[in-house]
Formats: C-alpha cells, structure tokens, sequence
C-alpha cells in the first residue's frame, strides 16, 4: 500500500508541474500566433486524445514528462521533412527572435510562478513552527550519533553558530543552504570553552539517506516514561507514563541518552537496578536482565509548549514564501558547484522519479505533498534553464546568439544539437534510475 501511495504522489505532482510547464510554452506560442499542432502529457505512446482547434491534446503512457509540438520547431519530434519546406508565417522559426525567447522562457516561467504560490499558499495557511535552539542549549544540548561524532560533535554540545551566523530554528543545524556554504562550520560551545568544528564539504550528502540522516544529532530527551512496550521488563514491573528514571545500576541518569549508554555497558549482567520518581515517591527495582537488551521504554515526545510559532499575514507570506522558493534554486546552485569541483558524488546527488517518489513517503500528506510539489517546480524551472541542447535553456543560448550576432544558426545544426541534447538527456535518466534502483537494494 506504502508504494502505490508512493507512486500516486510523485505521479500526481509531476503530472501537474509537466502540465503547467508545457501550458505556458502553449499560451506563449498561441498568443504570437504560432500554429501549436500537439499538447502531451507524457510520452508515447498515447493513451487518450482530443483536438480542439488546430491543437491536439493527449495524456500518453510514459509520465516521466511532456511536449508541446509547435510548427516549425526543432524539437524531440526531429520532424526534419516539415523543416525542409518554406516557412509559413504561422510557425516558430518566421518569428522574430524575442518571440521565441518568450516561448522557450514560457514553461520555466510558469514553473517559477507555480512554485512561489505553493511556498506563499503554504506559509500564509500553515506558518511555522520551530524548535528554538534555545530550548535545545538550555535542556542538555544535543544527543550526538555517530555520524556526528565523526566530524568531532559531543553529546551535551550546544551549538550556537553555523557557518558563524546566530539562528534561532534548531533543523537550521542540517539546512541545506548551511551545509552546502563553502568553508562550512559548527560553532560549539563544550564545558564553557567555544570551540569551531568544519562541516565536511560532502556532508549534504547523509541527508540523501533517512537513516545516515536519523545518526546524526537530536535534542536530548529526558529520560520520562512516554510509552511501554509490551511483554518488557518496563511493563513487568508496572512502570507508567511520566515515571522519570532518576538511577540505573548506581549511575545518576537524566536523559535518554544516558539510560541507552548505561543500559549498553549492562548487557552482560545477570540482574539490572534502577530508580524512577513518580510525582513525590522514589521507587526502586531490581530485574533479571540475562535475557533481556533493554527495559522496554520509548521516552515522551519534547513538550509541544517549547515549540514556537509563528502565523504570518498575506503580505509578510508573500515575502517569506518568495524567499523560500528561490532559496530552493539558490541551493541547486551550491550543490552543482560542489558537484563541478568534485566535493559532491553526482551519484549520490542526483534522483530519479524512483527517488523522489521515495521522499513523498507511505502515507499519504497534503503539507509534504505540496512542499515537496513546490520545491520540484523551482528545480524544474531551474534544471530546464541549464544550456544544454533539448532542455528549454539550451534554444535560449541558441536565440541569444541570433539577437546578439543578428544570425540565426543553421537548421543542420539546430538538429545536429537537438540529437547531442537528447542524448545526453537519455544517459543522464538512465543513470539516475539505475542508481536509484541499486539505492532500493541497500540498507537506509
């Protein structure tokens, strides 16, 4: 069921990304009066149609994109014959450059804007809300995993700085604009003294993975009783929610953390003791533990009363939520720097559908269904403005050089560029679902 949920999403929001995309090269070629002879959601072959005027719109059976067909136009068709004819006044290649430009400018546009209503809709009805980094210092600082133990973080560490820049939302500590920040680091403080930690320049890249990403830090959760396990030593014994673990074999404990790492160095006992208060009484217990790895506790979720939230009016939403969705393009632009001077793996940086489906999760949600819908709209806009050959971006380096050397490359070369575009376009979707398939058979 986790999968066809999966599937629904990513097949939904990129079906309607493809169907803006595509609708605002149509609107643009329509209103300069060109002959637009095909409008597809997908790729052949086609499942259902209709015509409608000069235009035929279709859904075709590949949902990995589509296509306008517009006379006159070199495009993924490769519909060389038609290009051998005299132009006619209606298609593409007999209007003026600008006009093109707006064309090809038309589906990247309209993905920007869509893009920006998303974030601006999200943050206008939902706002935010936030763990204060605050609240983190002030109650024990991180729970610090392995992976960040790796890069020199302790558990107890408050982290006050990244990249040398005060915060106050604590998830600040993994955005990706921080991570991807040249010459990226932690500023800690760690038993008063106020020490500098450097990111790695590859440490996005944990984030690609939900388990690497949930062995990286966490705020400390006391150690109180929040759930029981059945058939452990917790249930046993008779322990309830909101019992707080005071002691464990002798050791003081307070935060979860503690009672893990206790717990860890008494597997090899034959008994366990601990303490837990419950409101004004100290109980003490011993237990078997030759069979047993753990006492059977999942510690209570942080107060939602730490949380702060913010609700913003439509102007301030409008601004925030602009921010926001250009900030998603602004990263890209980090990332494939560091992927070009080699501190990013492309393997690793690059998703397919099969990915991305896996981001929008099991369960079905509307908030994470149109973030991630609107973060896809920005990438969309900004992958296709990329100059390369078959992508939006790379007529739009083929019309500037017209409108600035008032000459306009042959048609030869134009079909010749197409094909190399394509191409590479084709590799590059091969490799991103193969690596994405060997990522399904790997752990995390």
């Amino acid at each position: 069921m986790e999968g066809f949920v999966m599937t629904a999403q990513i097949l939904l929001s990129l079906s309607f990304l493809v169907a803006v995309h595509e609708l605002g090269h149509l609107l643009a070629a329509k209103y300069f009066g060109m002959r637009v002879e095909q409008f597809s959601i997908g790729f052949p072959p086609k499942i259902w149609s209709f015509k409608k005027g000069e235009t035929e719109y279709a859904i075709s059976a590949i949902p990995l994109g589509g296509y306008v067909k517009i006379s006159g136009m070199i495009d993924e068709s490769m519909d060389t014959e038609a290009m051998k004819q005299e132009p006619q006044p209606w298609e593409f290649r007999s209007k003026p450059a600008w006009q093109r430009m707006i064309v090809m400018l038309g589906g990247i546009i309209v993905n920007v804007v869509i893009g920006i209503l998303i974030f601006v809709s999200l943050t206008f009805i939902v706002g935010d809300e936030y763990l204060p980094l605050k609240e983190v210092n002030e109650n024990g600082g991180i729970y610090a995993l392995e992976e960040a133990q790796k890069i020199g973080l302790k558990t107890g560490d408050q982290i006050i700085k990244v990249n040398g820049e005060s915060f106050d939302d604590f998830q600040q500590v993994t955005k990706p604009d921080a991570l991807l920040t040249s010459n990226a680091y932690y500023t800690v403080l760690r038993d008063g003294n106020e020490l500098t930690l450097p990111i790695p320049t590859n440490m996005i890249e944990l984030f690609n993975s939900k388990a690497a990403a949930a062995s990286f830090i966490s705020p400390r959760f006391p150690a109180i009783v929040g759930e029981i396990s059945e058939n452990s030593i917790a249930a046993r014994v008779g322990l309830k929610i909101d019992d707080e673990f005071i002691q464990i074999n002798g050791t003081p404990v307070k935060y979860q953390d503690e009672v893990i790492d206790v717990i860890k160095s008494a597997r090899k006992n034959d008994s366990i003791s601990f303490q837990v208060k419950r409101g004004s009484q100290i109980l003490s217990f011993i237990e078997p533990f030759k069979t047993d790895s753990i006492i059977g506790f999942r510690p209570k979720d942080l107060d939602k009363s730490k949380f702060a939230s913010i609700n913003y009016g439509i102007g301030e939403s409008f601004v925030v939520g602009t921010k926001r969705a250009f900030n998603v393009v602004f990263v890209q632009i980090k990332a494939f720097k560091k992927i070009f001077k080699g501190e990013l793996s492309l393997r690793k940086s690059i998703s397919s559908p099969i990915g991305i489906a896996r981001a929008y999760g099991g369960t079905w949600d509307w908030y994470r269904f149109w973030s991630i819908t609107g973060f896809l709209s920005m990438v969309l806009a900004f992958m296709n403005l990329l100059p390369i050959p078959a992508l939006d971006g790379g007529h739009v380096v083929f019309l500037t050089y017209e409108m600035i050397s008032r000459r306009k490359p042959s048609d030869k070369f134009l079909e010749n560029a197409q094909k190399v575009g394509m191409v590479l376009l084709l590799i590059l979707m091969v490799f991103a679902f193969g690596n994405d398939i060997v990522k399904l058979f790997q752990p995390g």
